[in-house]
């Protein structure tokens, strides 16, 4: 196993630490297992960190559930993007709440040059996918080895994904759950093309549910 990325994962998975705390320790620290490691002195080594903070950080039950994750992505050959790993995508780490760990299926460079999000209305008119669709066929004419980010949601996402595809462009979804599954259940093939084209990425463990929040926490790292 690789130890940084279990106390990645372990970091990630702690009741009551949000994204910007674990953040926040992260670049304080230098990567995750020394903020583990070096626990007990957090008060001392980092302004405004509390014992309180430091009893959090003993979870057993998250470095058992961060094993289980490991072993998942081992079995199902799905890339676990540790923060301070060269493959994590340099916008993202920018952002205060970046995602300490990312997990993704795919072969684009999420560090490409050229990235534009779409995303746009679940209930999408006639209009609006026609011109999702001759904006990108336009784009990859000017600008072939753009990536496309999108969330492979209903309307203008799930359009931007088949217009990158239809145009030979890299695109990635960025789910708002684990990837044990595919939601929405009717773009399965979509993903599974764009697999080959791009990938699908996400924050989230296996087993976790497409539920209202996660979409609008996932929409970070679509824009970043």
């Amino acid at each position: 196993m690789n130890d940084e990325a279990i106390y990645s994962l372990a970091l990630t998975h702690i009741p009551g630490l949000g994204s910007v705390t674990a953040c926040h320790l992260f670049r304080a620290m230098g990567s995750a297992s020394a903020i583990f490691r070096h626990r007990n002195e957090l008060p001392q080594l980092i302004p405004g960190v509390t014992d309180k903070l430091v009893k959090l950080l003993d979870c057993p039950d998250a470095f058992h559930r961060a094993e289980q994750e490991w072993l998942f992505t081992e079995k199902n050959q799905i890339q676990c993007i540790v923060f301070n790993d060269e493959k994590y995508p340099s916008r993202l780490r920018e952002c205060d709440d970046a995602p300490l760990v990312l997990f993704y299926r795919g072969n684009a460079n999420l560090d490409a040059l050229r990235v534009i999000s779409v995303v746009g209305t679940r209930h999408s008119t006639p209009y609006g996918e026609d011109l999702c669709m001759s904006f990108i066929k336009e784009l990859a004419e000017y600008c072939p080895d753009v990536l496309i980010i999108s969330g492979l949601a209903y309307g203008i996402d799930i359009h931007a994904h088949r217009a990158a595809l239809q145009n030979n462009l890299n695109t990635v979804g960025v789910l708002a759950h684990g990837l044990d599954r595919i939601y929405p259940a009717v773009h399965r093939k979509t993903a599974i093309d764009m697999m080959d084209h791009g990938g699908l990425l996400t924050e989230f463990f296996s087993g976790t549910n497409p539920d209202r929040q996660n979409f609008v926490k996932r929409n970070r790292i679509v824009a970043g």
